[in-house]
């Protein structure tokens, strides 16, 4: 199955909750230009083709759902590195966090405190991504080597002469 960048990068935007900071090209863009990130983490050939703009494999590789979801994964994470850097930075900009005077009070997002939930969120984030890595793994794996047939009886020559025939029951 072949996903076209833009209805990754739509699907991204929606799952984001349509962030105003981010469009649906700028997420197209950063896929089309991660796409090595994801390669060197699958161990995959995938490309964009410049005319359709598809992502590709090589004629034995498809990309599928569960590369899709690691694609989309390592958006999410850039997303909220980029938010924490954001809200990091502004940090210093905004020291005042409450004032009050004459009654009336305007208190300020504390952005020491959102800039640790963006933490914890791109934490939580980069562990989803590792566990899918993971699955994404023990799915590819073949074996390399398949030693012997469990369907061949075998002989056994143990203290008698007369070789007995042994089965495996399973």
């Amino acid at each position: 199955m072949t996903y076209k960048i833009v209805d990754l990068a739509t699907e991204l935007y929606d799952e984001l909750g349509e962030p105003v900071d981010v469009s649906v090209p700028s997420v197209a863009y950063w896929l089309r230009s991660n796409i090595g990130s994801l390669n060197v983490l699958l161990n995959k050939p995938y490309t964009i083709n410049e005319s359709s703009l598809e992502v590709e494999g090589s004629p034995t590789e498809t990309f599928g759902i569960n590369e899709k979801a690691i694609f989309k994964k390592l958006y999410i994470i850039h997303y909220y590195d980029r938010q924490l850097r954001k809200t990091l930075n502004s940090i210093s900009l905004d020291s005042v966090v409450s004032i009050s005077d004459e009654g009336s009070s305007v208190t300020k997002v504390n952005k020491n405190e959102l800039s640790k939930t963006f933490s914890s969120i791109k934490k939580q984030e980069m562990l989803e991504l590792k566990t899918l890595l993971d699955k994404y793994e023990l799915n590819e794996v073949a074996p390399l080597q398949v030693a012997g047939d469990d369907t061949i009886p075998g002989l056994s020559n143990e203290g008698n002469q007369s070789a007995n025939i042994y089965h495996r029951s399973i």
